[in-house]
């Protein structure tokens, strides 16, 4: 009786010390810490952080049947448009150094979770590091030495390339580069130069995440993101890293908007954004209406200045005649970038019954070449984005 009841103990003890591990290993699937590599021979081709340390990017490898499968993402963080911003961020966080970055947690599009990542959970995983303040697009020599300021974020681009193609990427069979916010224009930028590293593969097509700003009509709102783009002109040195094909119809600064350098790229490309994006309703449409959306409190006039704007966001975008060489996943939600925090089944933005992450999936592998518009023309409060209510959408497909 002793001896039975013990053993009914252990029993017990062993399911639940199995249940236990079984939840810690998914957890670990779904969020893991990955340490950082340090690119140190990018110091010699001066490919450097804002203050001068060198770039660094996190790997995880991939498994099974996803080995010979590449995801490159580059990170976003605004940009730093003054001296002054470039040295905070190199002392309060870590968008300027190398030096304070720790590991990072990857999540969503990096999840190793086969039921909530079933595209990508197999894949060798590449986050690169934001560190430059110029969107990966600076390339200045000078170094003035009362700041020791370094604005080199196109070789930073270079340098981690030839490191990642080293540790594998030349002998992928598929390949994504992708940004979002900050890092989602250099993954267009880049895009055509990351086909060319990748001659021998047989897909590689580029995914922008909540980076497509647009360069709105007024004058007014159209100061925010024109501040913005002609620091990175003047101060990083961006113009030698723009495609030519554009700077040589427009100033420089324009051609840091999306819209103008689209049309340029050759390889395919998928774009996925928030007609209400919030950084970019913030910077172009009205400063402070985040709270305003969520709490269901805009105004009449603020009403109207978004429905404004939404046509004229939707009239930048790829024409949908070819969604094969550029598909779109155009939400309504008040919110800003998916690939993390919003691709699980649970949190993946969705238009009806379709969820960006099958979308994407769908057009990268040739299955459907989904060119799908959100049709709220306000923003859908993120409290309120799982609603059944949701209206018809405007879809187009090869």
């Amino acid at each position: 009786m002793v001896m039975a009841k013990r053993s009914l103990q252990l029993s017990c003890l062993l399911v639940c010390s199995l249940a236990i591990i079984k939840t810690e290993c998914t957890q670990d699937l779904d969020f893991y810490e990955v340490p950082k590599i340090i690119v140190k021979n990018a110091v010699s081709k001066g490919a450097v952080c804002l203050d001068g340390s060198p770039p660094a990017y996190h790997f995880e490898p991939g498994f099974g049947e996803g080995v010979g499968n590449w995801l490159v993402q580059l990170s976003g963080g605004a940009w730093c448009t003054s001296i002054e911003g470039c040295l905070e961020r190199i002392k309060d966080n870590n968008t300027g150094s190398t030096n304070i970055m720790g590991p990072y947690t990857f999540q969503g599009i990096y999840s190793k979770n086969q039921t909530a990542n079933p595209e990508f959970y197999n894949w060798n995983k590449v986050l690169v590091r934001y560190c430059d303040g110029g969107a990966f697009t600076g390339n200045v020599e000078y170094v003035d030495p009362a700041t020791n300021l370094h604005f080199r974020g196109a070789r930073i681009f270079e340098a981690v390339m030839e490191d990642v193609l080293a540790r594998g990427l030349k002998n992928v069979k598929n390949a994504i580069l992708a940004g979002s916010s900050a890092g989602g224009y250099p993954a267009m930028l880049y895009c055509d130069r990351f086909r060319s590293l990748l001659p021998n593969t047989q897909r590689v097509k580029c995914l922008v995440d909540a980076g497509y700003f647009i360069h709105v009509k007024n004058p007014k709102q159209a100061k925010g993101f024109e501040d913005i783009f002609n620091s990175l002109v003047t101060l990083h040195g961006s113009t030698k890293a723009l495609p030519k094909s554009c700077t040589s119809k427009m100033k420089p600064l324009l051609c840091l908007f999306p819209e103008n350098i689209q049309q340029y790229i050759k390889t395919p490309l998928f774009i996925t954004m928030s007609t209400f994006d919030i950084y970019q309703v913030l910077t172009t449409v009205e400063d402070h209406l985040h709270d305003l959306i969520e709490n269901g409190t805009l105004t009449a006039s603020q009403k109207k200045a978004l429905r404004a704007f939404r046509p004229e966001f939707l009239s930048t975008l790829p024409k949908p005649n070819n969604p094969k060489l550029r598909g779109v996943f155009i939400d309504s939600v008040n919110h800003h970038t998916s690939l993390l925090t919003r691709w699980s089944p649970e949190n993946a933005t969705m238009i009806n019954n379709l969820s960006l992450p099958k979308a994407f999936a769908d057009w990268y592998f040739d299955r459907k070449y989904w060119y799908v518009i959100d049709e709220h023309d306000l923003p859908i409060p993120k409290s309120h984005e799982h609603d059944n209510q949701v209206p018809k959408i405007q879809e187009e497909m090869l």
